[in-house]
């Protein structure tokens, strides 16, 4: 159920239940409270150390909520976004539909964090649960109160909930529904919703244009592969060259031949969310209108160990025509990029960025706080998305790209092997990638945080949605110039 967020235009009603959100308790208004409601409410915040005060008036909730101001402005946004985790909780539990956030202070900036929180802490995936009508949450709606014109930033702040929604949910889909044939037709849906143009080649269409990588990994599956091309081209676009994302569409991933072992294989249908980040992300971009020519690639098929899979030793032709030798079936999602990577040379982009649950080894670096992230001949361009990464707090933990992790890539019967061995596997992905680049390329490992085993505040449990806000952003900046 998408949540809506408006700015309140009309009088509030008696009933409704309010959020105060101040930097500080003694900003509470003093029409807002009586003097033994504004007594309890410093009472819990400076003794108890409480920031979410809720004042149950039998017929309505008054909240005050009290966010602090950190060293850096992104650091406090974010702290306001959690906030509006705590609070969603609260409005959930009590079974209240409507919220109304009274920016005090009249920051809107803080008021949208706010309720962003809020809005991305009410997703539920509860499409195959038997009672989804008694465990849907109550919360709907979301008023700002603000003196200020923020009619714009509503506009996109909704459309980018909507998008990291449906991003979440095809994650969660299981591949029993999402195979990689049906991730093309809901991206088709969303593309045509928006306007933009939508090409999905089929097998023939892929073995004609001779994309060995992407067509090794599907061997062993009996559902055929896809790749995907979403554009948004709009007629006066700020960029002469289009930007191109990439995502992994692996919607399930045994590891194929080297199968994965013990608990390794549960959360692997999450395996598409590179996928599912860039599609999302075309939407949000068309939804929005931004003026920037973007295009979005998007190879999908699942890794199994059927009869004919292919195994270790095979040496595969790329659509560039370089050849890999397979060294580990379960470094798949690098084989199926380098098709889509080696593809989006035919555009001359101006940048490139790829999106990828690409290795573990990314995972064990940073965890689930940041994104694992490298570039080639991108330095500015970088700085931009690494703006855009503070921005949402989906940060970028720049790694090295030196030529020596060349070494640990190359082969003696292919000119590259797909895996480099136990050292720096995240950067070695990432060099194998590259080798199928002639334009300014940035390479973004989302294998921490695109999936997680409990909830982490607004981002919630199971699929996260990364990428899409820190795409939507990136290509907004680019908009506003």
């Amino acid at each position: 159920m998408q949540i809506i967020i408006n700015k309140l235009t009309g009088r509030r009603k008696s009933t409704d239940t309010i959020v105060y959100l101040v930097s500080n308790v003694n900003n509470v208004p003093t029409t807002a409270v009586d003097a033994n409601e504004y007594k309890y409410i410093k009472a819990q915040h400076k003794k108890l150390k409480k920031d979410s005060i809720c004042l149950n008036r039998l017929n309505n909730f008054t909240i005050v909520q009290v966010y602090e101001t950190k060293d850096t402005p992104h650091k406090t946004l974010e702290s306001i976004r959690r906030s509006g985790d705590k609070i969603a909780s609260i409005l959930n539990e009590n079974k209240i539909e409507k919220v109304i956030i009274i920016d005090v202070e009249n920051n809107n900036e803080k008021a949208l964090a706010f309720a962003e929180g809020i809005a991305l802490s009410n997703y539920q995936f509860i499409k195959y649960k038997t009672d989804k009508e008694d465990k849907q949450n109550s919360l709907k709606e979301i008023s700002i109160k603000t003196r200020r014109n923020i009619s714009k930033a509503i506009h996109f702040l909704n459309i980018q909930v909507d998008a990291v929604y449906k991003c979440r949910d095809m994650v969660n889909e299981p591949v029993a529904y999402l195979n990689a044939e049906k991730l093309s037709e809901i991206i088709t849906e969303m593309a045509q919703e928006t306007g933009m143009k939508v090409e999905v080649f089929n097998r023939t269409k892929i073995e004609a244009l001779k994309m060995g990588g992407l067509l090794a990994v599907n061997k062993g599956s009996i559902d055929p592969p896809t790749f995907t091309i979403i554009e948004w081209k709009p007629e006066k676009s700020v960029n002469k060259k289009p930007y191109v994302f990439v995502g992994k569409g692996i919607v399930f991933d045994t590891g194929g031949i080297n199968i994965k072992t013990g608990g390794n294989m549960e959360d692997m249908k999450c395996d598409m969310s590179g996928a599912a980040s860039v599609a999302s992300a075309m939407y949000a971009i068309a939804k929005a209108r931004l003026n920037v020519h973007v295009i979005g690639l998007i190879p999908a098929t699942d890794n199994r160990p059927d009869g004919n899979a292919y195994v270790p030793g095979d040496v595969i032709t790329m659509y560039t025509g370089k050849t890999v030798e397979v060294l580990n079936t379960d470094a798949e999602g690098r084989m199926i990029l380098a098709d889509a990577l080696g593809y989006a040379s035919k555009y001359k982009p101006e940048l490139v960025i790829d999106l990828a649950t690409l290795t573990g080894a990314a995972s064990k670096a940073i965890g689930m706080y940041g994104i694992v992230a490298m570039h080639q001949d991108a330095t500015k361009e970088f700085e931009l998305l690494k703006q855009s990464g503070d921005n949402v707090f989906e940060r970028l933990a720049e790694f090295p790209f030196w030529e020596e992790y060349e070494e640990l890539i190359k082969s003696d019967v292919a000119d590259i092997k797909n895996i480099g061995g136990a050292d720096a596997g995240m950067i070695t992905a990432g060099k194998f990638l590259a080798n199928f680049t002639d334009y300014p390329y940035i390479h973004l490992d989302i294998a921490g945080p695109a999936y997680l085993n409990k909830k982490d505040s607004y981002r919630g449990k199971a699929g996260t949605g990364v990428g899409v806000r820190l795409l939507f952003n990136f290509v907004k900046n680019k908009s506003n110039k």
